[in-house]
This record gives C-alpha cells, sequence and structure tokens, in this order.
C-alpha cells in the first residue's frame, strides 16, 4: 500500500511541475505596443491545411498522427515594417494555377511595398490584423490573429488556391543591417 501511496504522490509531483513549466507568453502590454507600432514579426510554428487530399496523403503516411497539423521549423516568418511586407510560408494544397520551372512561386515567398493594414480589438482584447498586399498578384489577403499572450494565428487568402492558416507567436522585430 505504500508504494501506491508514493507512486501516486511522485506522479501527483510531476503533473504539478508540468503545469507550471513555463510557456512562451508574452506581456499583453508588449503585445499590445507591437501591434500599435505596426512593426512585428509572425513566426510560424504550425501549418493547417484545408485541403482534404494533402490531410488523407499526411494520414497514409507510416508513423503519422491523424491531426491535420504540420509541424514547422520556425524559419518561416511575417515580417511587417512600415514601408515593407515581407511573406516566408510553405503552402500545402491545392494550386490552380501552378508553375512547374520556378516552384518557389508556389509557396509564398513575396515582398510587398504597396499595402493596406488595417486593425482592430475585439471584445476578448485580442488583435485583428487585416493586410492587404497590392503589388502581389496570388494574395488576396493575410488576416493575424493576435492574443493577449503573443500566441497568433494567421488565414492566408489566396485568388489562385485553397485557403491556409498558421500557428504561431509574434516577435519584434530584428534590426537590419544596412
Amino acid at each position: 500500500m505504500k508504494k501506491y501511496i508514493s507512486l501516486i504522490f511522485i506522479l501527483g509531483l510531476v503533473f504539478f511541475f508540468q503545469s507550471c513549466s513555463s510557456q512562451n507568453t508574452g506581456d499583453p502590454k508588449m503585445v499590445d505596443a507591437l501591434v500599435n507600432s505596426k512593426e512585428f514579426t509572425f513566426h510560424a510554428e504550425r501549418a493547417n491545411p484545408t485541403n482534404y487530399d494533402v490531410i488523407n496523403i499526411m494520414n497514409s503516411m507510416p508513423n503519422s498522427t491523424s491531426t491535420r497539423i504540420l509541424q514547422l521549423n520556425g524559419n518561416y516568418t511575417v515580417e511587417i515594417r512600415k514601408n515593407n511586407l515581407e511573406v516566408t510560408l510553405p503552402y500545402f494544397g491545392r494550386l490552380f494555377n501552378p508553375t512547374y520551372g520556378n516552384t518557389s512561386n508556389n509557396s509564398y515567398r513575396f515582398t510587398s511595398k504597396d499595402f493596406t493594414l488595417t486593425q482592430s480589438q475585439n471584445k476578448k482584447g485580442n488583435w485583428i490584423v487585416r493586410i492587404k498586399p497590392n503589388d502581389v498578384n496570388n494574395v488576396d489577403e493575410i488576416n493575424i490573429e493576435v492574443y493577449k499572450n503573443g500566441k497568433a494565428f494567421t488565414s492566408v487568402r489566396s485568388n489562385d488556391r485553397q485557403p491556409i492558416t498558421y500557428d504561431g507567436f509574434i516577435s519584434k522585430n530584428e534590426p537590419t543591417t544596412p
């Protein structure tokens, strides 16, 4: 009986410390300052394709999970500056006008100098940032919902492909070197 009590006690401690572990959260004031400055970087951690062909292929692979979430390595970003929007995001889904020679055009990799950025805050205090690039042909709108803790949910709507969403977080822009 003592073994069971000590085992339950140890498991309880493990669960307690796991729930108290540090989480990737930001200060709500810092998040508000970043969004209000209209200069921040969204870092994509997961991609959520909506195309069922992609989901079925992912589920048929050996040792795959039955989720439709793809873990990304963190090198995919949406960087927003005053006069520059730089997007580097992967795409998983159906393209209606693919390019066969230059496959880099099949993902979201572009720089926009002419874009419209609007932001609003909902009842829960989350920020909604809408970006409409005017000098990019295939992207209609990018929506970024920024939560109080710095986590963010991004959706990209295109003219030539099915929509896709990304989960991640925002951070301060890194300084550019001249």
